[in-house]
């Protein structure tokens, strides 16, 4: 992966989780090999790796949630 990419996609995230775990690799380990800037991502890759499983890795997870009000609930006239 180029350095100074911001994005990655889920093929290369679960590369990523995948080789380090079968390397015995260190987040910064594996963080260095492929020039990312920090090992904070590969930890939360791992995490959710383990914790939903490969396809969690594929969701977009940008942004924040909404905390503002409830969606309107329809009326229904029957």
């Amino acid at each position: 992966m180029p350095k100074g990419v911001s994005k990655y996609d889920g093929a290369f995230k679960k590369q990523i989780v995948e080789e380090m775990r079968e390397k015995g690799l260190s987040y910064r380990e594996i963080a260095r090999q492929y020039e990312m800037r920090g090992a904070h991502s590969v930890a939360d890759w791992e995490r959710i790796y383990l914790e939903e499983g490969p396809d969690g890795l594929f969701i977009e997870r940008r942004g924040r949630g909404s905390k503002g009000w409830p969606p309107k609930k329809l009326k229904l006239e029957v």
